[in-house]
């Protein structure tokens, strides 16, 4: 091969790798203007997020390590202090008591009333009108429930008044006002609030279900309970399991039942870590305690969503 030859060898190799390099920095432009233009389009969203949810949390965590009471001390450092005397009380494991009750109740009876009316409702006749009568206390406000359901359990109200009509003597039991009645009362009340809107999402879970395999279990000549044992029900797992996620992050956060319907109650039976964390910090101002146990309360949430969400990862791979 001659020294031209050569050159012009050499020229085609370099004018290639010049035009790889003028594509590839093309390239690169090009995902950067990608992700600033994506990213303005996000700031708004980012902004509130960071406004609204982020600030607010990492303002709450160094909240909760200062001595901060109503205005003052929030420029001191108390270390775990409050922690400390969060563990050390009484009411702080009278309050985790309450609301381990309040997650379980929410979880078993609303889920479980709520998977047997999507069972029970699907298909019949008037299927719509039953759903919006047990849908509509969903769209009440909490307060205006536990209100309502105030004056259900006072001494002179209706399930009093039912219960003397049936026993045929008067009854005047304070169903809010003893410790072995008012927690189950306003569990019932939660349930009869929180139910409806259960069966609604199981109710689309169920209306997702492929309807091939039911009918080969039908064809096989599975009874109808078998049918939703073994075919239905793992299919509807995923569904269940995020009814489950709500339905315990509600457990976790009930406040306006427990506290316009147990306001009355003197003792600790309806004493819940949101409400113990109202009280501290908003009655007796003690702020920096009352951040102590909103973390506290937040780190629980997201341990038990964490643990829900791995199970919902299995549920979903057995389905597949």
């Amino acid at each position: 091969m001659s020294m031209n030859q050569t050159s012009i060898e050499a020229d085609r190799t370099l004018l290639a790798r010049i035009g790889v390099d003028q594509v590839a920095a093309r390239e690169r432009r090009g995902r950067r203007r990608n992700f600033w233009t994506a990213f303005a389009f996000m700031a708004p969203a980012l902004a509130l997020v960071g406004g609204l949810l982020l600030y607010p949390v990492a303002f709450n965590i160094y909240l909760s390590f200062t001595d901060w009471r109503k205005f003052s001390g929030l420029d001191t450092f108390a270390g775990f202090k409050n922690y400390e005397r969060l563990f050390g009380q009484v009411y702080f494991m009278d309050a985790a008591v309450n609301t381990l009750i309040w997650v379980v109740a929410s979880l078993i009876f609303p889920v479980g009333l709520g998977l047997a009316m999507a069972i029970l409702l699907r298909g019949i006749r008037f299927e719509g009108v039953f759903k919006n009568l047990i849908f509509l206390p969903r769209v009440l406000a909490p307060t205006a429930v536990g209100v309502i359901w105030y004056y259900v359990y006072a001494p002179g109200g209706l399930i009093n008044h039912l219960l003397s009509v049936v026993s045929g003597h008067p009854v005047t039991i304070g169903w809010l006002y003893q410790s072995d009645t008012v927690t189950p009362a306003i569990i019932a009340t939660h349930v009869w609030q929180t139910v409806g809107i259960v069966m609604v999402l199981l109710l689309l879970g169920l209306s997702a279900i492929p309807k091939d395999p039911v009918e080969a279990a039908q064809m096989d000549g599975a009874k109808p309970w078998q049918t939703y044992r073994h075919v239905i029900l793992p299919m509807l797992t995923p569904t269940l399991v995020v009814v489950s996620i709500i339905s315990v992050l509600a457990g976790f956060t009930a406040f306006d039942l427990l506290w316009v319907m147990g306001a009355g109650y003197s003792g600790q039976r309806t004493l819940s870590l949101v409400v113990y964390m109202y009280f501290e910090a908003f009655q007796k101002g003690g702020w920096a305690f009352g951040g102590a146990i909103a973390v506290v309360i937040g780190a629980l949430v997201l341990l038990v969503t964490w643990i829900q969400a791995a199970l919902q990862a299995k549920a979903e791979r057995m389905v597949r």
